[in-house]
């Protein structure tokens, strides 16, 4: 059997690139196809030198040509795109636009955005964030993590990520780990670092973590905000009205009272409470007994308290039991979702993410950007 060119295009539009999430063939990124006899020879293009995905794109690129029947010999070999370029495929991605443009707070967005927030530090809002993100990716949506606590950035190391953004031409490729796409100051500091910032400056993170960066399709966005109800929860209500708040709590009545705060910005900012989460919730002993740690009731109690101040039903989506195991794997970057899924934890994060995969509002009337094909 004779090998095309056209067939080698056929295999090559099977491999997008992991970065933007398109084929390589959209993107300009083949640069050349040759076939003699039965091999295939290809040479592609990276979008920057010491590309991340390097060896991603090069192994799915032979996969995909292995794949051609009575294909003989393959080889793959890279060069990287010039300045102008990297140019156009910014502009094919993002447009023409002076400025970066938000796609979430975009009237045809189908991205359900959800704003992470708690009253207080320590409840476990980053672990939530995180872990939630992962039950929702093994449901087969397209999920983000914008870490947009700023001063006490843990996403990262929460996912295990050590690869930083790539930049094309003023457009950051965030990392992706564990199959998620995230984006965090601590990507763009040294070791340690503290971020001594004031509020217009936060603002103007969260506004460049949300332009300059491109998501692609997402289904669903994850904000793990600060604690409290300060500038980033205000620059958040701002740049996207449309995000719905997940209030997490300990069942403690003084962590309640506080988160209660967080939830109750929403009569100021007209967002809406998608639902609460109870962390540290009852711990399962060894032998069978329970031991409320830190009390109970706090998540039902702040739910409860949301429904009457926002007029509408505020639910407890769901009560993580106190683990071990969940703060053993946020630390080695293996999040207790994929690394220990039958744990009480694990479980019960993903019958909070089955209710945030379903969709509560319609999507009738909104552009899904869809286009029509003739044969």
């Amino acid at each position: 059997m004779t090998i095309t060119e056209s067939a080698v295009e056929s295999a090559l539009s099977r491999v997008d690139d992991p970065e933007i999430g398109k084929p390589i063939t959209e993107l300009g990124m083949v640069k050349s196809i040759e076939v003699t006899g039965d091999d295939v020879a290809v040479e592609l293009y990276l979008t920057i030198a010491g590309c991340p995905m390097k060896s991603t794109i090069e192994s799915n690129t032979r996969a995909a040509l292995e794949e051609i029947e009575g294909v003989g010999t393959v080889s793959v070999a890279m060069d990287v795109m010039s300045d102008e370029q990297r140019r156009e495929l910014r502009r094919s991605l993002r447009g023409d636009s002076p400025e970066p443009v938000i796609q979430f707070s975009q009237p045809d967005s189908t991205t359900r955005v959800y704003a992470v927030a708690s009253g207080k530090g320590g409840v476990g809002k980053s672990s939530m964030t995180v872990n939630l993100a992962l039950a929702l990716a093994a449901k087969g949506l397209s999920v983000g993590v914008l870490d947009a606590d700023i001063y006490g950035h843990s996403v990262p190391g929460l996912l295990g990520s050590t690869q930083g953004p790539s930049v094309v031409d003023d457009m950051i490729l965030p990392p992706i780990a564990h199959g998620i796409k995230h984006i965090s100051i601590g990507h763009f500091v040294e070791g340690n670092a503290p971020i001594v910032w004031r509020g217009p400056m936060l603002h103007r993170a969260i506004q460049q973590f949300l332009g300059d960066v491109y998501w692609g399709d997402l289904d669903v966005l994850l904000m793990d905000l600060p604690p409290g109800t300060g500038d980033v929860a205000l620059s958040v209500a701002q740049l996207l009205p449309n995000a719905e708040l997940l209030i997490v709590t300990t069942p403690q009545a003084a962590a309640a009272e506080v988160a209660e705060r967080a939830g109750s910005i929403v009569q100021q900012t007209r967002q809406r409470v998608a639902g609460v989460i109870e962390n540290m919730s009852a711990m399962v002993l060894p032998d069978g007994t329970v031991m409320d740690v830190f009390g109970s009731g706090g998540g039902q109690t702040v739910a409860d308290r949301l429904t009457t101040l926002t007029g509408t039903d505020v639910a407890l989506m769901g009560q993580i039991p106190l683990d071990p195991q969940l703060r053993i794997h946020g630390d080695d970057g293996q999040p207790v979702v994929v690394s220990e899924p039958d744990s009480p934890a694990a479980k019960a994060v993903r019958e909070i993410a089955d209710q945030l995969a379903v969709r509560r509002e319609s999507l009738a009337g909104k552009r899904l950007g869809l286009g029509v094909t003739t044969k």
